[in-house]
């Protein structure tokens, strides 16, 4: 199995905690306040830290704003993702599952972890194929997210609905044309949220697929937003729906 890096504070210091790192790699440029914190957080987990050039880490993580640190997964923690939906809300009255359909975007992926992660869903799921990965800019952009939150990644997005329908979940798909108001849907049970693709949005065997489509009520000269702040917008509306029953 090949080596698997992390680049970025967050990123480095949400797997630290979780003791499921090899190594740390640091710019040997840097000496301010948070290196010697992370220097003094690895030495406490027991996990070594090596001073390296800046363009040995710009090599590794080729575009990618690491911050001047970088750190190696341990094996166990380099399997893809491979959580069931069904594990991730076993147990849950009102589960919380975000739904990306088609999004191409890592950066977009992984804003779309963080803020689930922060509204407290149990998991979002990806389809397999035509869909950003979780690479080294998702788990940058996720800020810690991606080591806690849990992305399933199913064959056929399509069959998945049709398994949380039966599975007594409301799915709720989220469309710039629909007439309907995120606002008017009541969110508070059991929860599937859909998100779209970048450009083409949520698509239309997707659309049959969901109990209700909504869209966010917009007053200025845009027509839409992008999709991790849509995906934030939703999400906390169910949260705010949801702490007021």
């Amino acid at each position: 199995m090949s080596e698997q890096w992390v680049g970025g504070f967050h990123a480095v210091e949400s797997r630290l905690k979780t003791a499921s790192l090899v190594c740390i790699e640091l710019d040997r440029a840097r000496h301010d306040r948070r290196a010697r914190q992370l220097e003094q957080q690895a030495q406490r987990y027991g996990v070594p830290v090596r001073r390296v050039a800046g363009t040995v880490l710009d090599q590794r993580h080729d575009g990618l704003k690491h911050q001047g640190v970088s750190a190696q997964l341990a094996v166990s923690s380099q399997a893809g993702p491979a959580q069931r939906w069904q594990d991730c809300i076993a147990g849950r009255s009102t589960p919380l599952v975000v739904v990306l359909d088609e999004i191409e975007d890592p950066r977009n992926l992984g804003a779309c972890l963080r803020v689930a992660d922060g509204a407290g869903a149990d998991c979002v799921v990806i389809p397999k194929r035509r869909a950003a990965g979780l690479n080294d800019v998702a788990r940058k952009t996720a800020a810690g997210a991606a080591e806690h939150l849990p992305l399933v990644v199913v064959p056929n997005l399509s069959r998945a609905l049709l398994e949380m329908q039966r599975a007594g979940l409301f799915i709720v798909g989220l469309a710039d044309a629909d007439d309907r108001s995120l606002y008017a849907e009541d969110l508070t049970g059991p929860l599937v949220l859909v998100l779209g693709n970048e450009g083409r949005g949520l698509r239309q065997l997707t659309q049959e697929h969901c109990d209700a489509v909504v869209s966010l009520p917009m007053a200025g000269s845009v027509s839409s937003l992008n999709v991790s702040v849509a995906c934030g917008v939703a999400l906390y509306e169910a949260v705010r729906q949801r702490a007021a029953t």
